[in-house]
């Protein structure tokens, strides 16, 4: 049984299915739980679509608990009846660490990939992981330690799913001459964030940063880079709304990575994109907003030292962290502008660098299909036993 949320997860989990038949193509998997596209696509059983269930703030959980519940008692009861060799729960800890305490204590045998960032906040759930998680696959490099320290002795690093992944599909050169850029120029790329809610907080107070660079330094060109998930008339609302704008500022979408790779330095909100600019190797500033009833519940139970994850894997503040209050243009603009400064520049690109190395070879679905194996074999020795 397999169980992921998130587009992001479901991802990850298609991209683990199909690792688990190759490491093992003598063995006739059977997949079932909650998929998404992606492994409805690699052939997973769908009891559960998880697409239909992803949702983001506090208030938007009491609207669908209903949804949830049922989702919940129709993977519960699923496992119950089919006795999988094991459960594979990917990510989305809100959900996935209620149901393994369900299906542990039926003697389900747990296995949590992408391991719930808990060092982060709420770190009391690492008791709940220690009693009813059997092996925790941890893509990123300092969590095996923290969770040991926490009394959880099964953590195994494989490495981060992103490695190997990030490939832009063309360089500087070509991605300007596609949008009319000018390659002598310095390109800043904007990257407000995959959903709605992020986007329409963000995405202003960088067209703000936008604004004062070009009245400062009116040779800097400006991109902002829509997940291909987002709308570009969502960004030319919003940048319709705002008045002043640079002329060079254009809208691209589903370039994020080539955007990237093209900026000599980026704005970037909080989450996986950031890690994708690590990956590159551009230099950037990190920035997040959440609305005021949001980071007033949850923001101050945050705990880690940092906010973005290239900050914590690297043990010291490489990037700067603009987060709710600290996000105005006047402090983004002054943040960009000393990036483009090229010993600055340099000194992150190669500290970036750095980063990406920890994250991993490219192979943590394989990684994590071995430990997947090993574990199931070791199992069924001592049933067998």
């Amino acid at each position: 049984m397999i169980v992921a949320g998130e587009a992001s997860g479901d991802a990850h989990a298609a991209t683990l299915v199909r690792a688990l038949g190759e490491a093992a193509p003598e063995d006739d998997f059977d997949f079932f739980g909650a998929t998404g596209v992606q492994m409805r696509e690699s052939g997973v059983d769908s009891i559960v679509r998880s697409d239909e269930l992803a949702i983001m703030g506090i208030f938007e959980v009491g609207r669908v608990f209903p949804k949830f519940w049922r989702a919940f008692c129709a993977l519960r009861d699923a496992a119950y009846e089919r006795k999988p060799d094991a459960v594979i729960l990917v990510d989305w800890p809100e959900f996935n660490l209620r149901l393994a305490r369900s299906l542990h204590r039926k003697g389900i045998r747990v296995i949590y990939y992408i391991s719930p960032q808990v060092w982060a906040w709420r770190s009391y759930r690492a008791r709940s992981i220690q009693r009813n998680v059997d092996l925790l696959l941890c893509i990123l490099p300092f969590e095996p330690d923290w969770y040991k320290d926490h009394a959880v002795a099964n953590a195994v690093f494989v490495g981060h799913p992103l490695t190997g992944e990030i490939h832009p599909r063309c360089g500087r050169s070509e991605f300007c001459a596609a949008h009319r850029f000018d390659n002598s120029r310095p390109l800043v790329a904007l990257l407000p964030g995959s959903r709605h809610r992020e986007v329409a907080r963000i995405l202003p107070p960088m067209l703000d940063a936008a604004s004062v660079i070009n009245r400062i330094q009116p040779e800097i060109q400006f991109v902002i880079a829509l997940a291909a998930s987002r709308p570009i008339e969502e960004a030319e609302s919003i940048i319709a709304n705002h008045g002043n704008v640079p002329t060079s500022l254009k809208v691209v979408q589903g370039e994020t990575h080539e955007a990237i790779a093209a900026a000599d330095v980026a704005a970037i909100a909080s989450g996986t994109a950031t890690l994708e600019a690590a990956i590159i190797g551009t230099p950037f500033v990190m920035a997040y907003r959440e609305s005021r009833v949001n980071w007033h519940t949850l923001g101050r139970l945050i705990t880690a030292e940092h906010y973005g994850l290239v900050n914590l894997i690297g043990g010291e503040q490489i990037v700067t962290e603009l987060m709710q209050e600290d996000l105005t243009g006047e402090k983004l603009s002054s943040e960009l502008l000393a990036l483009l400064d090229q010993e600055r520049n340099a000194t992150m690109r190669a500290r970036l660098h750095e980063v990406a190395a920890m994250l991993g070879m490219g192979d943590a679905s394989s990684r994590a299909a071995t430990e997947i194996m090993g574990a199931l074999r070791k199992w069924k020795l001592g049933n067998e036993k």
